[in-house]
């Protein structure tokens, strides 16, 4: 594999082509947005780590007219359309904010980090305040503004004093360039202070409406937020979501994109694993690998060529909303989940229009939510053999490292819930050798669990290990004892006992007799439970067999 300098956790423009880090060109982003030069505000909207800030950087590199950038678009696709590039590079002013960084535990945190963003953003604008073309009163807020003295009225009509400063400065209208704008009412609806976090960005959103200083703006996303709670007013607005065509190959790597980067790099070898792990995702008309797995994974194996590929996405906070997602989930939900989990698909109205308040208020959003933010895909109409009804997606876990998310969220939800669970008849009976008694209360716990296995007996014994580790019983699981390996031992030497469980998995609900009767005689054969004469007063054996939800007990 050729050596490349490939940037991880940049997203600045400048910096990966000032300092020829790797890029991979979707310059042609420019043109598509001025293509639509009559729209006024697009919103874009697609999953976290999917490009939007490096795009937007981008943006703001070849309009800002405090800049020269002409050396750093050299070789890209932009500068085919040379007329574009000379009306329109460095040409127009031009405002970035991004509003990533905003979040808090309460409102007062979370308005401070805000504040914060829009002071720096006023700060970079000093310069309006020695121009003889802005007022002084505006002069006087925009210094105020700069040095985190800002009002609340300040805040919410900071953006219009902004780009009314700066069209008055330049004696031209000014381009406006937001990113992930809603993560302040993402973080806020998590935290408490959905209602005060709404009013302040619907205050600062004031600068899209009839704003005759603007020429347009562009506005990325993780959510289309319902027109009506933020854009209320907003004339000639167009939003672009992932089930469009029009930009979707310029968020992520296209196939063409993967066969360039791979020739590139010289890492053909790679492509299956690749695919496998980052690619699966259909955006509009374009099947798109996940740009920060593909280049975090390249960057990996530069250094090892052996490394295989892992979740880059695992350690992140933005998963919580997964987790979110399970605690709702009843036993509709739980099925669909345990569908998807082993490799199905399900059938599911989706909707683009959401507000974060009620993300929870129907399954509807919560499925939406999950496809949204590329937990979920679509699944093509012609890769089906059913037609799909009416109004509905066809939805499906995009790649192995979503699935590992699942999974791992899963594992966490079930440790966490086995602990609240009210498990006391089910440990008398184990101890009082209730063996159907023992079968009726795992069952219980059974339904209660999400199946993250197919139902594998792997996935039965970390339900056992888990059902007693929560309850702070010593558990063993697979480890050598006597002749052989048992599947789960859980000890309680304060008052003297063991359990010594084996677990089979049956393949139909007529099988699991025989199964049971297997376990049994596989730890008569193998002497399980002889190691523990020594120290155990009572020594309970178990034979369970297991199909999907149910299960048959017998001890002997």
């Amino acid at each position: 594999m050729l050596e490349k300098n490939i940037p991880i956790g940049i997203s600045d423009f400048e910096e990966i082509r000032g300092n020829h880090f790797y890029y991979v060109d979707k310059s042609g982003l420019i043109a598509e947005i001025l293509r639509s030069e009559s729209v006024k505000v697009s919103l874009i909207t697609r999953p976290r780590r999917f490009g939007k800030t490096l795009g937007m950087s981008m943006l703001e590199s070849f309009f800002d007219i405090r800049r020269q950038s002409r050396n750093l678009f050299e070789g890209l696709e932009i500068t085919r359309y040379t007329e574009l590039c000379d009306r329109w590079m460095n040409h127009w002013p031009t405002i970035f904010v991004s509003f990533r960084r905003v979040d808090g535990l309460d409102f007062q945190g979370a308005y401070d980090m805000l504040s914060l963003v829009i002071s720096e953003l006023f700060r970079n604008h000093l310069y309006l305040l020695d121009s003889d073309r802005v007022n002084d009163y505006d002069k006087r807020t925009i210094k105020r503004i700069a040095e985190g003295e800002a009002t609340v009225k300040d805040m919410k009509d900071s953006l219009v004093l902004l780009i009314g400063a700066m069209r008055q400065h330049y004696n031209k209208k000014v381009i406006l360039l937001m990113d992930e704008y809603d993560v302040p009412i993402a973080k806020a609806n998590s935290h408490g202070y959905y209602q005060e976090m709404l009013d302040v960005i619907k205050g600062i959103m004031q600068a899209l409406k009839d704003n005759s200083a603007l020429q347009f703006a562009v506005i990325t996303g993780c959510l289309k937020i319902a027109k009506e709670s933020i854009f209320s007013g907003t004339n000639n607005f167009v939003s672009d979501t992932i089930t469009d065509s029009r930009l979707n190959e310029y968020f992520g790597f296209t196939q063409e994109d993967m066969a360039y980067i791979l020739r590139d790099l010289d890492a053909q070898e790679y492509a299956d694993k690749i695919k496998n792990w980052y690619d699966g995702y259909h955006f509009g008309d374009f099947d798109v690998y996940c740009p920060w797995d593909v280049m975090n994974y390249l960057h990996d194996l530069q250094r090892n060529p052996q490394a295989e590929p892992c979740g880059y996405w695992k350690n992140t906070s933005d998963n919580a909303i997964i987790r979110s997602f399970i605690d709702h989930a009843g036993s509709t939900i739980t099925k669909k989940l345990e569908t998807l989990l082993a490799g199905g698909y399900i059938v599911q109205r989706i909707d683009e229009d959401l507000t974060y308040d009620y993300l929870h208020s129907s399954e509807d959003n919560l499925w939406s939510v999950l496809y949204l933010t590329g937990y979920l895909t679509r699944v093509r109409e012609e890769e089906l053999t059913d037609a799909v009804p009416e109004g509905m997606t066809v939805l499906v876990i995009p790649n192995a490292e979503i699935k590992e998310i699942f999974e791992t969220t899963v594992i966490q939800w079930f440790d966490d819930s086995t602990k609240q669970w009210s498990r006391r008849e089910l440990f008398d009976a184990v101890w009082n050798e209730d063996s159907e008694k023992v079968a009726e209360e795992m069952s219980k716990l059974l339904r209660k669990t999400i199946s993250y296995h197919d139902y594998r007996e792997d996935f039965y014994h970390a339900f056992l290990a888990g059902i007693f580790a929560g309850a702070g019983y010593a558990v063993e699981s697979n480890r050598e004892h006597g002749e052989g390996r048992s599947d789960v031992v859980v000890s309680d030497p304060m008052n003297g006992r063991v359990a010594v469980f084996e677990a089979k998995y049956a393949d139909s609900l007529q099988s699991m007799e025989r199964k049971c009767d297997e376990a049994l005689c596989q730890m008569d054969e193998k002497m399980y439970a002889r190691e523990y004469e020594d120290d155990y007063d009572q020594i309970v054996c178990y034979g369970i067999a297991f199909f999907k939800k149910r299960c048959l007990v017998r001890s002997k």
